[in-house]
């Protein structure tokens, strides 16, 4: 055998530069947000990460639209804590930073028992069947109290067993740096799956499962070997959650957290990788910040969901990604002022549209209250004429400079995009 049998692929430069940010923004942001609330955060992202990649790997990679994920993450979730119970009786003996895998082999599990049935369809058929099965199991577990604990759940305590060198998951740190742990090493074995067979013969399935059939592959097969390693994450997400709260109730497996999983993965942007952490970091934000800021937030968050299909239908990661390549053929700077220019004008029609629905949701559930609105440290008078007249003003303005910024980015944009492609003919012609 001669020595130039085996040929090695060059260090990915850029690929160790980016798992190396990532990994060091895992470890240093507890260090920046070190109020309680911060940290409780970092680790709810933490959770909701590993949640939304999994979730992608049957909407992104597979094509697979479920309504039912959250069945996997909240049974993995119910597994873990009544692991966490037995430890805490001491029938029991495993490490409390070992117990996310119980409930990931729970997600597991499920999805081995549940998949076979649910994967012999696709498309619209496999979303109808997940969200039978993501309703039975929401039903059985007000039903059956005994295992779901009924509606109060059922609760644990994470400090119980051996703390090694201290360690005793009581303080939000320790737990943050666990779950940041997990947060690391499934996001890498995530994306090592992308580059399997299995991956890449999933994206087929998803792309034209016709030729995949006709070269020999079984696709329902394939899309239940994706759905198994799929529950598998989602239920260490569950189980790490069941530690964060050291409560697990029925919720956890209704049909909102399902829908939520799917919205955030699609705003994230489903296509790419990346994408369902950003969303995963979004519906932390969305679900406990912006729900304290205003009632009102679901009907943002639907707005936002509009105009993302309308508008960006690859969602934050590719508007991200179209960026970095006309940054990459040196035109992004030209674009700076018109962003400004655009992000100022959807701005002022924000606070016109926020003002608006603030006075609406105040009157129809607050007017008891009186007629003072708080917003944006001002105080609107939902009874006086002039401050929806001037709500109206303000959005009608917004809009109208929106739309004159738009068309000036429109006739911009539209020559980069003529430029890239002039270029890249000019690349091409001078390699042949």
């Amino acid at each position: 055998m001669h020595a130039n049998s085996y040929q090695f692929k060059p260090f990915n430069v850029g690929r160790f530069l980016i798992w190396s940010g990532f990994a060091l923004l895992l470890i240093v942001a507890p260090l920046v947000f070190t109020s309680s609330l911060g940290r409780t955060l970092l680790s709810q992202m933490g959770v909701a990460i590993i949640v939304c990649l999994s979730y992608n790997m049957l909407l992104g990679q597979g094509g697979m639209l479920s309504f039912g994920h959250a069945v996997h993450s909240g049974l993995g979730a119910f597994l873990a804590i009544h692991v966490l119970t037995m430890v805490d009786a001491g029938t029991l003996h495993l490490p409390v930073s070992l117990i996310p895998l119980a409930g990931g082999l729970g997600g597991l599990a499920f999805a081995f028992v549940l998949g076979w049935v649910t994967t012999k369809k696709s498309g619209t058929t496999f979303a109808m069947i997940t969200l039978g099965i993501g309703e039975l199991v929401a039903a059985m577990s007000l039903m059956l109290p005994g295992v779901f604990g009924g509606e109060g759940g059922i609760s644990g305590d994470r400090v119980v067993g051996a703390h090694p060198l201290g360690i005793t998951f009581g303080p939000q740190i320790q737990l943050y740096y666990l779950i940041a742990i997990y947060t690391f090493i499934c996001t890498g074995l995530m994306f090592a799956f992308t580059g399997t067979p299995l991956g890449r013969m999933l994206n087929a399935v998803r792309d034209n499962p016709e030729r995949v059939e006709f070269v020999g592959y079984d696709t329902q097969k394939v899309r239940y070997y994706a759905f198994l390693v799929a529950g598998f994450f989602a239920g260490i997400s569950g189980g790490l959650s069941a530690l964060n709260y050291e409560l697990v109730t029925s919720e956890v497996v209704n049909g909102y957290h399902s829908g939520a999983y799917l919205l955030f993965t699609f705003l994230g942007g489903a296509t790419f990788f990346f994408g369902p952490i950003i969303g995963g970091v979004l519906m932390v934000l969305a679900t406990v910040v912006l729900s304290e800021l205003t009632r009102a937030w679901l009907l943002y968050l639907g707005l936002i969901f509009l105009f993302m299909v309308m508008y960006a239908p690859g969602g934050i990661a590719s508007l991200i990604m179209i960026n970095v390549r006309v940054a990459s053929f040196g035109r992004l700077r030209s674009l700076l002022l018109h962003y400004l220019a655009l992000a100022a004008t959807a701005f002022v029609a924000l606070v016109g549209a926020s003002a608006l629905i603030e006075m609406v949701y105040h009157v129809q559930l607050n007017s008891f209250q009186g007629p003072a609105v708080p917003f944006m440290g001002f105080t609107l008078d939902s009874s006086a004429l002039a401050s929806w007249i001037g709500a109206v003003l303000v959005l009608a303005a917004g809009l109208m400079l929106f739309e004159f910024s738009r068309r000036k980015f429109a006739v911009r944009w539209n020559a980069i995009q003529e430029f890239i492609a002039h270029e890249i003919e000019r690349r091409e012609a001078l390699q042949a």
